[in-house]
Order: C-alpha cells, then sequence, then structure tokens
C-alpha cells in the first residue's frame, strides 16, 4: 500500500495529542480558557468517547499525486479503504487502487495484514503506535510549543476557540515525532462545546532531518491541514485532510507529493446484528 512521505495516521496522531453566530456572540464576554488546560479538556474528552467510536466505520478516499520541482502532476494513485476503530486504534483497510477492486491474492495478502493489525491494535495500550515508530503525549507537546493569540471566531457556524503555536528550536527532545513537533507551526481550532478538534493546519517552518538527513530531510514548507465534524451526539470523526511533503530521500532523490484524503459513508453498526445505520456528518446546534 503506498502512502505519502510521512505516514499520514503517526502525522496526524503527532498532531492531535496535541452553533450559530448568535451563539458565538452570547459567549464573546466569557474569558479565554487557557490554551494548555483546554488541550488537556481535548486529550481527556477523547478518551471518554474512544469506546463510541467503535462502533462506527467509514470509507476513506485518498488521492496521492507525485509533483515534479515546478509543481506538475506527473503520477496519481487513488485509494479507496474501509476505517474503522479497535482499542482506540484506527484501521485503514485497502478496498480498491484506481478504481479498480483488489485481485485475490491482493485480497488475501491485504486480509493478512489487517487481521495483524487488529491483533496488535487488541494488545496495544491506546496511545501507543500499533507499527512501531514514536507517539508523543499531550504533555510533551505543550512543553515543546509555544501557544500564542488565543481567541474566539466561528467555525462551520459553531464557536470555537482558535490559537496559534509553534515548536521551540531550543526544547530538548526524545525520539522522532517530538523532534519534528519543534519544527511545526500552525493554527488550530477547538470546539468550544464539544471539545473537539475542528480544524488543524500545520507547516514545517525549517527543514526536519530523519537519521541526521541520510534517511530523509523533510523540507521547509510542507504543510498538512485537518478537519473533523461531529456525525452524532457528542461524536466526532475525521472529515478529510490535505497536504504537501517535500522530502529529499537518501541524499539523492527529490519527492514532492500531494494527498487528498476525504472521509464520507459514516455508518453505525451493532456487533449484534452487523446491521448498519447511516450516520450522515451533522451541523448539530447546542
Amino acid at each position: 500500500m503506498r502512502s505519502p512521505i510521512l505516514p499520514l495516521g503517526s502525522f496526524v496522531a503527532c498532531l492531535l495529542v496535541l452553533g450559530a453566530g448568535a451563539g458565538l456572540a452570547a459567549q464573546t464576554d466569557k474569558p479565554l480558557p487557557d490554551p494548555h488546560q483546554l488541550m488537556l479538556d481535548v486529550s481527556t474528552h477523547q478518551k471518554r468517547v474512544d469506546q463510541i467510536r467503535e462502533s462506527y466505520t467509514y470509507s476513506t478516499q485518498v488521492t496521492t499525486q507525485d509533483l515534479d520541482g515546478n509543481g506538475k502532476v506527473t503520477h496519481t494513485e487513488v485509494q479507496e479503504l474501509e476505517t474503522f476503530f479497535v482499542n482506540g486504534h484506527e484501521i485503514a483497510r485497502l478496498t480498491k487502487k484506481d478504481g479498480k477492486p483488489l485481485d485475490p491474492k491482493e485480497e488475501e495478502k491485504e486480509s493478512a495484514r489487517v487481521g495483524k493489525l487488529v491483533e496488535k491494535a487488541e494488545k496495544t495500550p491506546q496511545g501507543q503506535a500499533i507499527e512501531g515508530g514514536d507517539t508523543i503525549s499531550i504533555s510533551r507537546v505543550l512543553e515543546i510549543m509555544d501557544v500564542s493569540a488565543a481567541r474566539r471566531e466561528a467555525f462551520r457556524g459553531r464557536p470555537t476557540i482558535v490559537f496559534d503555536f509553534a515548536g521551540r528550536k531550543d526544547a530538548k527532545t526524545h525520539g522522532l515525532a517530538e523532534e519534528a513537533s519543534k519544527k511545526l507551526k500552525g493554527t488550530i481550532w477547538i470546539d468550544e462545546a464539544d471539545r473537539e478538534v475542528a480544524h488543524l493546519e500545520v507547516t514545517f517552518y525549517d527543514n526536519f532531518h530523519v537519521a541526521g538527513g541520510l534517511l530523509a530531510n523533510v523540507q521547509k514548507g510542507s504543510n498538512f491541514r485537518f478537519d473533523q465534524a461531529p456525525v452524532d451526539v457528542g461524536l466526532w470523526l475525521p472529515t478529510g485532510a490535505e497536504g504537501t511533503m517535500k522530502a529529499r530521500l537518501l541524499l539523492v532523490k527529490n519527492t514532492r507529493q500531494h494527498f487528498n484524503v476525504r472521509n464520507y459513508d459514516y455508518k453505525r453498526f451493532t456487533v449484534d446484528t452487523q446491521q448498519t445505520k447511516d450516520a450522515k456528518v451533522v451541523d448539530r446546534k447546542e
């Protein structure tokens, strides 16, 4: 299964562990919450809804484009996946490539891959990566990032708390995820009522060297956007993501990719009946 330069799921996890207009106006006199406490609230709330998420599945379409030095598309690949959750871990099963279902051999290989992931997910505590690699806790994110410009804004008709953040170059870090966080800056929108990440925009403001640059050098300007929305009362799920990654691999190959992720067809199921119930993305007002 082909993937963008940085594994999308890991990139998102690294960053995340981080009503009507009238409703917003009514709350503008309230003091803004402390951004650090707000992010801790987000983390705590997410842990409470992890069990609910495991009753949902949705479709994911990932479009990956290879770009040349002038930004011209040289190759496009479209993957369609079924996404679900096990023990708080997100797992995606590949179902189609470039509009074509997997052949029997590919299907067998994918079933084996997903089966192994499910087994690992069942044994891996929430918050830890099931395919190896680093994770980063919310407390560490807050130690590595400087937060500024907290404010209130309406986002898709709902009140949100917005603030900017940037990694501190002088922060002492351990592991790939923490080191990468030092090179990021961006803005995050937190839904004030539900304490969920509604929107996230992140950019590498400096080059990031993997293994001292021997394996890869993620270049300054690589960027990422992420969106969530409520799909049921109290439950938010990802709706999409987009980004461009520029890197130099193994000191010799320059690579640039643009990826677009679209999530749709949210369904709720019960284990007993294996029946599905459509759960459309809704704009639930308080």
